[in-house]
């Protein structure tokens, strides 16, 4: 059976402690109280708390300092901290927060407001961190129309001039299948000098080409009697 969490509560208001301590341990929690900074090292070096609650205002050592020398102990680095304090001033909570503490609570405080924020920050810092979402595929096809190239699984294609009007229009709408008529009116300038057999021999030499990358490949799909289509299938590199 897992124990209940210990709370390391560092206050030195008895009247403050008690009142926190009750409420903490009506709620499932064993608090741990220590009213100066020197007893809280203490226990902390004895036995790491899944909290501390961090009066800012102690007698022999300020809080912020506290909370560095906790963090530099074993454990303490990724330890969840909240800071107490009668203090009102901005800079004070700016100070905290900015120093890694993971809520700050000011004085007078309800003390089912003070359990709900443990809580919350309890829950936080036990949740398992995230695995960073993994990177994008890059594309199978890259077009760089500035320098008239195409990169296939990543490699440069040395492509002629209708090799590249063929594959660059292609690639633009994979699926789409392309007659003879149209690539030779949308990629050859003037279709006088320009037959289907034209058209063949380019899808010829530019298939060669995509097999050199990626043997396996046939990424040019031939639709017998209607034209040429570039596959929507083609495996992530």
């Amino acid at each position: 059976m897992i124990g209940k969490p210990r709370i390391l509560v560092v206050e030195d208001e008895s009247g403050i402690a008690d009142t926190i301590q009750y409420v903490l341990a009506t709620d499932g929690f064993t608090p741990v109280w220590c009213s100066t900074a020197e007893q809280a090292l203490q226990e902390f070096r004895q036995a790491a708390p899944a909290l501390v609650i961090l009066d800012v205002g102690l007698p022999d050592l300020n809080g912020f300092e506290v909370f560095k020398r906790l963090q530099d102990l074993p454990g303490g680095r990724d330890l969840p901290m909240l800071f107490l304090t009668a203090r009102s001033d901005e800079i004070d909570r700016v100070v905290g927060l900015e120093l890694g503490a993971d809520d700050y609570i000011a004085k007078p405080f309800s003390p089912r407001e003070l359990v709900a924020r443990v809580r919350v920050i309890l829950r936080r810092s036990q949740r398992p961190p995230q695995a960073p979402a993994p990177a994008a595929a890059p594309p199978v096809f890259n077009v760089d129309d500035e320098r008239r190239r195409i990169r296939y699984y990543g490699q440069p294609l040395e492509l002629s001039r209708y090799e590249y009007g063929i594959l660059r229009l292609l690639v633009q709408k994979p699926g789409r299948v392309y007659t003879r008529d149209e690539l030779l009116s949308r990629v050859w300038d003037d279709d006088s000098d320009s037959f289907d057999r034209t058209v063949d021999a380019h899808i010829k030499t530019l298939r060669a080409k995509l097999k050199a990358v990626a043997p396996r490949l046939e990424p040019i799909r031939t639709l017998r009697g209607a034209g040429y289509a570039l596959s929507e299938d083609l495996p992530a590199q």
